[in-house]
């Protein structure tokens, strides 16, 4: 399956947000790529959902293919769609691995996963898109527990989200309980995500 490869800073600046959420892709040159970067034309209706669409699905690392399909089960939950979508997104197993501190980024969470690194409920999970609920209890297997990678991520953790809670002397995260939507990613509006792909 296809996954982008490219620079993370250049989409960044590109689509005006940092996907990283660290904020520092914009802070030398808050404008996009490129030789006319700084004399970007304002966005139409249609370019300014794509570009909040794209904004999500770089975040969380996601192809198109994916993405859609869980925007799709999103339709079939009660409550907000939109709301509801970021949920899913945020309940991956590659997602809460980064947000348990196991790993800096989405993208080294996701190899830690596929690597075979990590354990969910005390089993084996290699596969970093397996939906987590809540309850479930993630952590590093024995085997890897040394792995200097892991040991430095754990040592940057200024903080965690309120649905994460953390064992230190288990290497254990428990994914607590379903966020709520002021809790993370606050400046996207999945509203316009709706829209775009309810156009």
């Amino acid at each position: 399956m296809s996954r982008f490869l490219g620079s993370q800073w250049k989409v960044s600046r590109r689509l005006g947000y940092s996907i990283t959420e660290t904020g520092k892709e914009l802070n030398k040159r808050p404008y996009a790529p490129g030789q006319h970067g700084q004399k970007r034309s304002k966005l139409s209706e249609y370019g300014t959902q794509l570009q909040e669409k794209q904004r999500v699905r770089y975040t969380y690392g996601v192809n198109e293919r994916q993405f859609r399909k869980t925007f799709n089960e999103a339709k079939n939950m009660p409550g907000k769609q939109g709301a509801n979508f970021l949920f899913l997104l945020e309940s991956r197993l590659d997602n809460l691995v980064y947000r348990a501190g196991f790993a800096k980024t989405r993208q080294q969470a996701r190899q830690l996963v596929n690597h075979g690194h990590i354990i969910l409920d005390g089993k084996k999970a290699s596969i970093p898109s397996i939906r987590v609920k809540p309850g479930q209890v993630i952590g590093v297997k024995e085997t890897s527990r040394g792995l200097q990678i892991i040991k430095d991520s754990l040592s940057a953790v200024v903080s965690r989200l309120e649905y994460v809670s953390y064992d230190e002397n288990k290497l254990e995260a428990t994914y607590v309980r379903l966020p709520e939507r002021h809790e993370f990613l606050p400046e996207i509006k999945e509203n316009l995500i709706v829209e775009f792909y309810n156009r």
